[in-house]
């Protein structure tokens, strides 16, 4: 009983500081936002008026948070599909073909995910600079003289694609890493017997690779999501400040311009719940999808 009782005081010794970080940063954060949506304030004074759910009926008739709303649903969707399709074919295609220097390729690919966003912010500022920049100067080479230039983050039809391409470009190498420590661990023995069935290299991705490393796909694919969401912020921040217009403003900047920069704090925590509620129902929805029994080998 003794040896029960000093198990479980280990146990909970272990817990405890844990549970008081996420309490005190993550939980009662979480609960003062809830608490914050019910309030007319401006943030900087103490005055604070309870306005019950004013703020979530102004937010249903905003237009300009249905804009945000479209972008970030626009860059969840193209930059999720991209990235892991594209990490999934290069982790493919350095595994199984047993490309030389797998380890340089590694590094190489995993380097935008260790620079900040400000300096991916810059990267791609030079890069879409409209006279000087490299697109504009590649693509010059196939156009002709007199034609318009392109704009990649002054016109509102291109610039949420030029978004896009910079978190796709800055996830990339981190998911392919981990695909290729997943893909790894399959016994070559089930790609030689698939061989000699006469399955060719893409009949084994898709018969083999893809159904054993499910688990670590459905994982990352909740995760990215929820990055995206974050990330596409801090990118629209440093890089368009959510212009021109409005077109590249997302959930997050959206949310900060209101309770930060227009003194409407409670309203901002208003669109921080639909956020929060919005992304566990999402992450929720694509556990539910994904689901499927585990393969063993």
């Amino acid at each position: 009983m003794n040896k029960q009782k000093g198990r479980m005081g280990f146990i909970i010794a272990c817990l405890s500081p844990a549970v008081i970080l996420f309490t005190i940063f993550m939980v009662i954060p979480t609960i003062n936002v809830f608490r914050m949506s019910l309030y007319k304030w401006g943030g900087f004074s103490n005055n604070k008026t309870f306005v019950g759910l004013s703020n979530f009926k102004i937010l249903f008739k905003d237009d300009n948070f249905y804009r945000s709303f479209q972008n970030t649903i626009l860059l969840i969707v193209i930059v999720t599909i991209v990235t892991l399709a594209l990490a999934l074919i290069f982790a493919g295609i350095i595994t199984r073909i047993k490309v030389k220097g797998q380890d340089f390729f590694r590094v190489i690919f995993y380097i935008p995910n260790i620079l900040s966003i400000v300096v991916i912010a810059a990267i791609f500022s030079a890069i879409y600079d409209p006279t000087n920049g490299m697109l504009n100067s590649i693509l010059g080479i196939f156009r002709e003289k007199d034609a318009d230039i392109l704009l990649w983050l002054g016109d509102q039809k291109i610039v949420i694609f030029s978004i896009a391409i910079a978190l796709i470009w800055q996830a990339i190498g981190y998911y392919m890493v981990m695909y290729m420590a997943s893909m790894a661990s399959i016994p070559e023995s089930l790609y030689e017997s698939a061989g000699l069935e006469g399955a060719g290299e893409v009949q084994q991705f898709f018969s083999i690779t893809l159904p054993l490393i499910w688990t670590n796909i459905r994982t990352t694919l909740t995760f990215f999501i929820i990055s995206t969401i974050n990330l596409s912020f801090l990118l629209v921040s440093t890089l368009t400040n959510g212009g021109p217009d409005g077109a590249t403003e997302v959930f997050l900047s959206y949310m900060y311009r209101q309770a930060y920069t227009n003194s409407s704090y409670g309203y901002g925590m208003a669109i921080g719940v639909v956020v929060f509620l919005f992304s566990f129902a999402l992450a929720a929805t694509v556990n539910f999808v994904t689901k499927r029994e585990p393969i063993e080998f």
